[in-house]
């Protein structure tokens, strides 16, 4: 009976691999956020989520996005330069946030009117590295196909950031407790997924500087393109909670992070897993000049069928699940997700294929209509600052982000399919 329940293709093998292990992960967070909203108030979230939101802008480009290459060299030498080249230039960004946080705390802290995260502002160049590290990490085990290794450090991720979340704000650390938990998780599913690339290659026989150098101006268009694109996604993500902070608080800011975090993080269970096998197997088929069209359209119509029901469960139940399971506090957090679940599940189905416009070489495409949402982004919360009214800006932000990857999903597949057909 199990034999038969057992996936049959290598492909369907492997996302159920990475979907175990993301599930489990997923599913701890999800398991203690009642916990971690009885032990830390709204403004403990609003506080983490700045931090959050600083750091996740910069550790995005923090590699150059080289790790995204190191799907595509065919020797492994060359991939393992190119992982090099990216902890290099981690490296590099964050001694610089180092002396720059060291040099304008203050002026820093003034900016983000926002005292509160002064303390915080010298972890996060640590943080940074961490987070760029481990995606530079995730991005060559997967090059490698180990995809029970990735399992495995998302699964170590996740239960030192639960635990150490639960045990320090007991303490009544406040945001402390959230910021040291992502701190900690990030190190030691590092060490987790370093140990691949430290047991199996010498690797500092094998890196040059010559070759360093050759490999990043071959894939010049991922710092010239990706990372700009990336860094405008990034910031447009992360625009409402820069915003939210001066102009509606810190506590709507928790309700914000709350109600986005806990509507991504099971959708991501399925996206997430799947995305990382589609860009291993959607790399073999273009290269090989397969129908690599023909197998994202199934993938996209498979992936909608998994996700099209909980989607439905948010838009009708969100507001009393919240409250029930978190607390009748955070109802408003439930009203939040309502307006924003159209824009959260197209985002959720869009990164699975994000990959594309680094295959078909298009990563100019891609940045200019990034600059167009972002544009767009701040016109809708500009709006909804003016009118002083939440919803309304939430509802702004929903459809016009809505409307942009609709547009994205359109362009890409037409360029994949004139791709497969020339």
């Amino acid at each position: 009976m199990l034999k038969k329940l057992k996936p049959k293709s290598e492909f369907s093998r492997n996302v159920l691999t990475l979907m175990t292990g993301t599930t489990i992960a997923q599913a701890i967070p999800i398991a203690i956020s009642p916990i971690l909203t009885r032990i830390y108030t709204p403004e403990d979230f609003g506080v983490f989520a700045l931090f959050i939101a600083i750091t996740g802008l910069f550790s995005v480009v923090a590699s150059g996005r080289y790790e995204l290459a190191l799907m595509l060299p065919k020797k492994e030498e060359d991939a393992l330069n190119i992982f090099a080249l990216g902890l290099v230039l981690i490296l590099g960004l964050s001694s610089l946030l180092l002396l720059s946080i060291l040099i304008l705390h203050q002026y820093l802290v003034g900016i983000l009117k926002n005292d509160a995260i002064g303390t915080w502002l010298y972890f996060i160049p640590l943080a940074v590295f961490f987070i760029g590290l481990f995606n530079l990490l995730s991005y060559y085990n997967n090059r490698m196909e180990n995809y029970k290794d990735i399992a495995h450090a998302t699964i170590v991720k996740s239960i030192i950031l639960a635990v150490v979340q639960i045990v320090v704000g007991l303490m009544k650390s406040g945001a402390m407790g959230l910021i040291s938990g992502q701190l900690a998780s990030s190190f030691f599913a590092n060490l987790r997924l370093l140990k691949n690339i430290v047991t199996t290659h010498n690797i500092w026989h094998i890196v040059s500087k010559i070759k360093m150098i050759a490999l990043a101006k071959k894939y010049k268009d991922f710092p010239k393109f990706q990372a700009p694109h990336a860094l405008l996604n990034t910031f447009s993500t992360y625009i409402p909670v820069y915003l939210f902070t001066p102009f509606f608080g810190l506590t709507v800011v928790g309700l914000y992070t709350l109600s986005t975090r806990i509507v991504l993080s099971p959708m991501m269970i399925i996206a997430g897993a799947s995305a990382k096998v589609y860009n291993q197997k959607v790399t073999q088929l273009y290269n090989k000049k397969e129908d690599a069209y023909g197998f994202t359209v199934r993938f996209l119509r498979s992936l909608v069928e998994k996700i099209l029901i909980p989607f439905v469960v948010i838009v009708v139940f969100s507001p009393d699940i919240f409250a029930f399971v978190f607390g009748e506090d955070w109802r408003e957090a439930g009203v939040y997700t309502q307006i924003l679940a159209p824009w959260l599940m197209l985002a959720v189905i869009g990164s699975t294929v994000s990959f594309i416009p680094n295959l078909i070489n298009m990563q100019k495409k891609a940045f200019i209509v990034s600059i167009v949402l972002s544009i767009i982004t701040l016109i809708s919360l500009y709006i909804g600052v003016l009118v002083n009214n939440i919803y309304i800006l939430l509802m702004l932000l929903s459809l016009s982000n809505s409307i942009i990857i609709i547009y994205n999903f359109s362009w890409m597949l037409r360029a994949l399919k004139g791709d497969h057909i020339r």
